[in-house]
């Protein structure tokens, strides 16, 4: 495994190097691999480390259990104002970050077992759920979780709100807390790190046309890392950034390396790549260890011509 050094110092109260957070860091192939189905939670009271210990109502903690078993992401979500529900009930949005075409829809709970979860995961839209049309953004603010993400995310948070009103949510961990500040992209599951509050801005207008920008792009959630950096460097070589431009046709693993079959700007590439290891300067009681990876090839497929043969 290759490693490279990242200089920076940590600012105070962080033990991230300070390039994690500014972009200097290379934040490619980091998003979640574990989000494909989303349940996202209202609740602007305060949020524990972990969603077990917060203060919810005991049915919203069953919904909660239920999703997790299914596979499905479950997130708190509040306003950045944290006001209280508009509604009575229980308010959800769920998405589902793998379909053809993703979807996001949202729901008003008397009860929270009305929700059918296994309709989510089959892919169908649940009985009780509405299809929203706007995309909806998600700003990592949860302090108990990791401080950065409140003293970077919340700025953050406000001033995307104030651009795109009632598309922006406050959200719970999200995976990736050295990458502060973290935005997530609903339906299609787009993380983006190290935002400043102007890459946030561009990066939700990218995505309201159907486009991603790269330069702090850490992929797409739900599928594993290396295929992740397979269709980051699809996307450099080409210049490819639909949202839908890329996709992974087959992965094969060989040894630390991993060979991907991408489908991008109309043409097929066969993409190698392996993990790559970041050291700081301090050694590694300043940081958890930063794992991206590095292009080993990129080629594109010819198309396969058939021929017939000669009768003789």
């Amino acid at each position: 495994m290759s490693t490279v050094n990242v200089s920076g110092r940590a600012a105070k109260g962080c033990t991230h190097p300070s390039g994690c957070h500014t972009g200097d860091v290379p934040v490619y192939a980091s998003a979640t691999v574990g989000a494909r189905f989303w349940l996202l939670i209202e609740h602007s009271g305060p949020w524990a480390s972990h969603l077990e210990d917060c203060v919810l109502p005991e049915d919203v903690h069953t919904l909660i259990k239920r999703a997790t078993r299914l596979g499905i992401r479950p997130q708190l979500i509040r306003r950045t104002d944290r006001r209280s529900p508009a509604r009575d009930g229980v308010h959800v949005m769920v998405a589902d970050s793998t379909a053809a075409e993703p979807w996001i829809a949202e729901a008003w709970l008397a009860d929270p077992d009305d929700l059918d979860l296994d309709a989510l995961v089959a892919g169908v839209l649940p009985e009780s759920c509405i299809l929203v049309s706007e995309p909806v953004f998600l700003v990592c603010t949860h302090a108990k979780r990791n401080a950065c993400c409140a003293r970077i995310g919340l700025p953050l948070a406000r001033s995307l709100a104030e651009v795109l009103p009632d598309r922006v949510w406050e959200t719970s961990h999200v995976g990736g807390d050295r990458y502060a500040a973290n935005l997530v992209c609903l339906p299609h599951g787009l993380y983006y790190g190290s935002m400043s509050q102007a890459a946030a801005i561009a990066a939700a207008n990218a995505y309201r046309s159907g486009e991603v920008i790269l330069d702090r792009f850490r992929g797409r959630a739900g599928i594993p890392e290396p295929l992740q950096a397979a269709e980051h460097f699809v996307r450099a070589h080409t210049g490819e950034l639909s949202v839908g431009g890329v996709a992974v046709e087959s992965s094969r693993s060989d040894g630390s390396a991993t060979e991907v079959i991408v489908l991008g700007d109309g043409a097929r590439f066969r993409v190698v790549v392996e993990p790559m290891t970041f050291t700081t300067p301090c050694g590694t009681a300043c940081a958890d260890t930063i794992t991206t990876y590095r292009l080993v090839s990129l080629d594109r497929l010819l198309p396969v011509r058939y021929a017939t043969p000669v009768l003789t």
